[in-house]
């Protein structure tokens, strides 16, 4: 199958896990996981419709963003942020959704400033607690927000995660009902520059059940790029 029917069966997937759970569909965006793709393969989905593109590395954001330059995409970041690379991400994301550390806060801070941004952030969470990834314990999410709340450039919008590659989804459930659980109780104490309304989970492996938990981002590649279930 081509990328038109790959896209076109993500699409009805999406839709279909947000009505199964008395959902919109509009509520959940798509962000095409991109870090793989050339930009042959993301020009022709442009043209079916797509314009959130989410990128993992710099260097990867720099070339391709140039190239698209003019056309009207939204950037994301969604990979693991070195901090002598977000003078590359902040001038060129809408949305960086992998932030977790004071120095990466204060680095994008620093950045915002300087061209007078407010760049939106969201907060990884680590929820299923793998060493090997990034992100906040649940624990230690609340501390975090109150830092975030000293910064003027910068606005958090949500939370991130990812769950580990599993045969079946259902077995990952349980952490994206954690998160947005996590979301609607700090929802109801921060305000100003703290505004969780955002949801950042799901990929090719899992998105249908992260939107039956209530996913508002789904972060999908392979099941585009290479086709899937």
């Amino acid at each position: 199958m081509g990328l038109k029917e790959n896209l076109e069966k993500v699409m009805e997937r999406i839709e279909n896990a947000a009505l199964r759970s008395g959902r919109d569909p509009s509520e959940v965006k798509l962000v095409v996981a991109s870090k793989y793709a050339n930009v042959q393969e993301m020009e022709e989905l442009f043209l079916l419709g797509i314009r959130e593109f989410g990128e993992n590395r710099a260097q990867d954001l720099i070339k391709k963003s140039e190239y698209f330059k003019g056309k009207p995409i939204i950037w994301h970041f969604i990979g693991r942020i070195q901090t002598n690379k977000v003078k590359y991400i902040v001038p060129r994301c809408e949305l960086i959704h992998s932030v977790w550390r004071v120095e990466e806060l204060e680095e994008i801070e620093k950045r915002a400033t300087k061209i007078n941004k407010i760049q939106k952030i969201l907060i990884e969470v680590n929820v299923f607690g793998e060493e090997s990834k990034a992100g906040l314990s649940v624990e230690s999410v609340e501390e975090f927000l109150k830092i975030c709340q000293r910064f003027d450039h910068v606005e958090v919008l949500g939370f991130m995660t990812m769950a580990p590659y599993v045969e079946d989804p259902e077995e990952v459930r349980w952490g994206f009902r954690e998160l947005r659980k996590l979301r609607d109780e700090l929802s109801q104490r921060f305000s100003g520059n703290i505004k969780l309304k955002e949801l950042s989970m799901g990929m090719s492996n899992d998105f249908e059940v992260a939107i039956e938990e209530g996913a508002t981002m789904v972060r999908i590649g392979s099941a585009i790029f290479e086709g899937g279930k």
